[in-house]
């Protein structure tokens, strides 16, 4: 069997992906089939698929790939400092100013958080208190990684309401249902707590005993909304439950949907979104994979039912009945153990706010 990929970042390419890259930039590409032992080379940007022939990978050059990451280090340092001055310049004038005192956050039925370590020190404390339930959604995303220290506390906090009787409810992505460290840290916790996936899910989202609910104000979660409204903290739950019936068990026993003629259910999930139209960045996003990857999954769709053209793909799915199987299938049926499944080939998420 083969050993899990561990997760790294670019600068600290695997032994892996730096061979086969090499071989690649060599030989001019690879069989798609080789980046399975390396998939960082899909995620980073330096394989892509080619053009006329989709099960092979062709490598994007250094430069073009060195060029490109440097740039996006670049533009988001340059978001950051222009976010600076424009939060400067329209508090400092009123921050000369007086007049009656002004809510504070404990006052307020929504307040607005600013950073992620602020964002966690509130749910830390929302949390502190808590002993009925807490209902967690967690996307895959691409967007900033918590820190080690960050993951500790969320692993801390989460035990504790654990010890003091509550539970603790999760939806995830299939996209990261066999992630290692997400299973890891199962192992860890010891009390009621599950986990079920779904092919797609709202957006990050906090309740803490179903009375004050957590969710982003922005696309890179450095901003949040703190809810504590009963109507809108009341719906969350009401959503949230509504697609915890739906999803598939993945913690503490996990329900195995079978692959039906070769087609996975991620495949179906993308043949789905392919014959409603969307283009390839959006259904990426609706299921919590990066671009690359979702190529990768199109083309081997394309590979195992015979298709040549994105037009004759889409004619192909109709035809093959494929978006039938499995429309009825029970998530509470088919339950096995999870120890023993093979490892995600997509980066973990870890419940952290």
């Amino acid at each position: 069997m083969t050993a899990p990929h561990s997760i790294h970042s670019v600068e600290k390419l695997c032994a892996a992906g730096s061979e086969l890259y090499e071989r690649a930039l060599r030989e001019g590409g690879v069989p798609s089939r080789d980046a399975d032992r390396a998939p960082c080379l899909i995620d980073f940007g330096l394989l892509q698929p080619g053009v006329e022939n989709l099960r092979w990978l062709e490598p994007v050059a250094p430069v073009v790939a060195f060029h490109r990451l440097l740039r996006n280090v670049e533009n988001r340092i340059a978001d950051e400092r222009r976010r600076e001055a424009q939060l400067a310049e329209v508090f400092e004038p009123l921050m000369r100013l007086e007049g009656h005192p002004t809510t504070t956050p404990e006052s307020t039925a929504i307040s607005v958080l600013s950073g992620i370590e602020r964002i966690n020190l509130a749910v830390t404390e929302a949390m502190a208190d808590a002993s009925v339930e807490i209902l967690t959604i967690q996307p895959h995303t691409s967007h900033t990684r918590a820190s080690p220290e960050l993951h500790a506390t969320a692993l801390g906090r989460d035990q504790a309401v654990l010890d003091r009787g509550g539970r603790i409810r999760t939806l995830y992505q299939h996209t990261l249902r066999h992630a290692p460290t997400i299973h890891a840290r199962y192992e860890i916790l010891r009390g009621d707590v599950e986990a079920r996936t779904l092919d797609e899910v709202t957006n990050r989202l906090f309740v803490i005993d179903r009375a004050i609910a957590f969710i982003p104000a922005n696309e890179d979660r450095t901003l949040a909304l703190e809810i504590r409204t009963p109507a809108i903290v009341g719906y969350f739950v009401d959503t949230f439950d509504r697609l915890w019936h739906l999803a598939t068990p993945m913690y503490p026993q996990a329900a195995q949907p079978p692959s039906s003629n070769g087609i996975t259910q991620r495949q179906q999930a993308i043949a789905a979104l392919l014959i409603e139209g969307y283009t390839d960045a959006v259904i990426a996003d609706r299921l919590g994979m990066n671009i690359r990857t979702a190529r990768v999954h199109i083309a081997k769709l394309a590979a195992t039912l015979g298709s040549e053209s994105r037009a004759q793909l889409g004619y192909l799915i109709g035809r093959s009945g494929i978006l039938d199987q499995g429309q009825h299938e029970d998530p509470e049926q088919h339950l096995e153990q999870h120890p023993g499944q093979p490892p995600d080939r997509h980066p973990e998420q870890h419940p952290d706010a």
